[in-house]
């Protein structure tokens, strides 16, 4: 640790699919064999460097993995926030670490980072003053989507899944309706939520203004398609595995706007305060919580399938 680092004491870290890739193949290219995973951390400061302004020892904060100048922590770096201390080097308030509350649940805390990526999807689809949004998918992109988007001021937000659990939680954070799209006509449903509006040759269609994909299926894209109003806004930050066809004949009227969104670019530290507002909101996406000395159990749930959203592991 050099003058101008500081050591945080993990206290939450969040488990992300790039962990269990990296698990896969068996370390974080090029970086093959030891890797410290984990890159989703709250944590309180046990030492600040002698030239750090603005942090002090017992501090609470949240970390930007991508801010690290030796590389992204837990993503390549050679550190990562599933460690007994981490080293933050080049520390600076508000681009490194952000203080957060004390009385800041430090489960909570850790659900910073993806929290900033689904927050950086709602701005990129520009949601009008008071307008109307769709999330697709409500795995933990989709609800954190679902709540920035009241965080911004959207006068309805409607979740669409499959899955009524997943449905019951959209609503547990906030989601004004859910669609089950299995059982329901989604663009029938949404006219019904949204009132009707209408394509730029007056066909009609739902008054949504804004559709997030946090789903990655092409049934998503096939539906937002036909929903979609004049110059409504599709975000797309799921990762979608194969391409998709669109027929952008049968769209042309609508001017639809697509946009994809990926990471963080200013959003790290603009989604804590989302945090600060709303703590039980978000602490509703962690359907699991384990222990430290249980990560092993907590990655090995990780990995199978349809068991498990969001895991935290707590210190």
């Amino acid at each position: 640790m050099g003058p101008r680092d500081i050591l945080v004491r993990p206290k939450a870290c969040g488990i992300c699919g790039s962990d269990l890739y990296y698990i896969a193949i068996g370390g974080i290219p090029p970086r093959q064999g030891e890797t410290i995973l984990g890159h989703e951390a709250a944590g309180e400061i046990a030492e600040v460097g002698a030239e750090v302004t603005g942090l002090s020892v017992g501090d609470h904060v949240v970390v930007n993995p991508m801010a690290d100048p030796t590389g992204i922590i837990g993503n390549g770096g050679p550190t990562g926030a599933l460690s007994e201390l981490l080293v933050i080097r080049d520390a600076v308030v508000g681009r490194s670490v952000r203080v957060v509350p004390k009385d800041l649940p430090w489960d909570a805390a850790a659900l910073n980072e993806p929290m900033a990526v689904a927050l950086h999807a709602v701005n990129q689809s520009r949601l009008p003053a008071g307008g109307k949004a769709v999330v697709f998918g409500a795995g933990p992109i989709g609800l954190g989507a679902a709540i920035g988007y009241k965080a911004l001021g959207a006068a309805h937000v409607v979740v669409v899944d499959i899955l009524p659990g997943r449905l019951d939680k959209a609503l547990a954070v906030g989601a004004d309706a859910v669609i089950n799209s299995a059982q329901e006509d989604v663009k029938e449903r949404l006219t019904e939520l949204h009132g009707t509006a209408a394509d730029g040759l007056g066909h009609p269609r739902p008054g949504t203004d804004v559709y997030l994909d946090a789903a990655g299926v092409p049934a998503v894209i096939d539906t937002v398609m036909v929903c979609a109003k004049h110059r409504a806004r599709l975000s797309i930050p799921a990762v979608h595995k194969k391409p998709v066809p669109v027929d952008f004949g049968a769209v042309l009227a609508s001017e639809v706007e697509i946009v994809t969104s990926m990471g963080y670019p200013t959003e790290i530290f603009e989604v804590t305060d989302h945090i600060i507002a709303r703590p039980e909101a978000y602490r509703a996406i962690i359907s699991d919580r384990f222990d430290f000395a249980h990560a092993l159990d907590a990655f090995a749930l990780a990995q199978t399938p349809g068991a498990a959203e969001k895991i935290i592991i707590t210190f």
